[in-house]
């Protein structure tokens, strides 16, 4: 695929995702919430979740407006989980997407509100009173729910916060993470999939296309952490070093963590090829992930 029409692509999906969060996240939830809600998910961040939906439901011939919706829903919970893992009790951090993270610029208090609303906001999105079978609904919910709760996001997390200072291997990071950050990466491609028809061999194909993303997208931040800057990442670099956490780079090493990231990208374009779908979209996001630099 020529870079110019995925450029394009990009322009045009972003505008829709863009505009129905817009349009999805209240400005008028009481008391200043609906405010933090908005900070939080509607100014920056790269909406990956949501493009590698989109991506996906377009190699399985989906429902482009099943997909926006699941798009929506996932960006909502990662926006979530962003607030509250910045917040004292978890991360502490102050800076997120260039400006202050949703508790230095409402409280403590009204960020634990947003992420709550937000969290809600997702399901409550995935299941419209009309527009969308209920099958796929429930398919959906079933998918994010899982991806972001005990199984996925949020067990990832509280590993996370019980490693801090403790040596891991590399199978027990690569656990960490595969539910702390590719569960929801993982879970992208496989709603936009639920969104369309797709054989068992090619479904299974794009979930390990997923897997290899998630991980790789891992690899990527912990590199990211140690060689940018704060102003380039929009947010503390350093911070995992600093908090003497386990990261790809503090196990493997610099050249080796990037190596692996490397590895990963070839083991997700690999699972794409066995799918034997026209997946070209997410090959180019899979692409874009181990090549930024923030």
């Amino acid at each position: 695929m020529k870079n110019k029409e995925f450029e394009a692509w990009i322009r045009s999906e972003l505008d829709s995702i863009e505009l129905a969060l817009e349009a999805l996240v209240p400005a008028d939830s009481p008391a200043g919430l609906g405010e933090a809600m908005r900070y939080a998910v509607l100014d920056g961040g790269k909406r990956l979740r949501p493009l590698l939906v989109m991506a996906a439901c377009e190699a399985v011939d989906g429902d482009a407006e099943a997909a926006l919706r699941a798009g929506v829903a996932v960006e909502l919970i990662h926006a979530y989980s962003l607030v509250h893992d910045d917040m004292p009790c978890m991360d502490n951090d102050e800076l997120r997407r260039g400006k202050p993270t949703v508790h230095v610029r409402f409280g403590q208090a009204q960020a634990m509100l947003a992420g709550d609303a937000m969290q809600a906001l997702a399901f409550e999105v995935l299941t419209p009173d009309s527009g969308m079978p209920a099958a796929l609904q429930a398919r959906l919910v079933s998918l994010l729910a899982r991806a972001s709760g005990h199984a996925g996001m949020a067990g990832g997390q509280a590993i996370d916060l019980a490693s801090v200072g403790k040596p891991l291997d590399e199978d027990c990071l690569r656990d960490m993470h595969r539910r702390k950050t590719g569960a929801l990466l993982e879970c992208s491609v496989r709603m936009g999939a639920a969104c369309g028809q797709a054989s068992p061999a090619a479904l299974e194909a794009l979930c390990e296309f997923g897997a290899a993303l998630g991980l790789a997208f891992q690899v990527m931040d912990d590199i990211l952490d140690v060689t940018q800057a704060s102003e380039v990442l929009g947010k503390t670099a350093g911070k995992d070093l600093d908090a003497n956490k386990p990261t790809y780079v503090s196990v493997l090493g610099l050249d080796a963590a990037r190596q692996h990231a490397h590895d990963l990208h070839q083991q997700a374009l690999a699972a794409l090829h066995r799918s034997g779908l026209a997946a070209e979209r997410l090959a180019c996001l899979a692409g874009l992930v181990v090549d930024r630099q923030h």
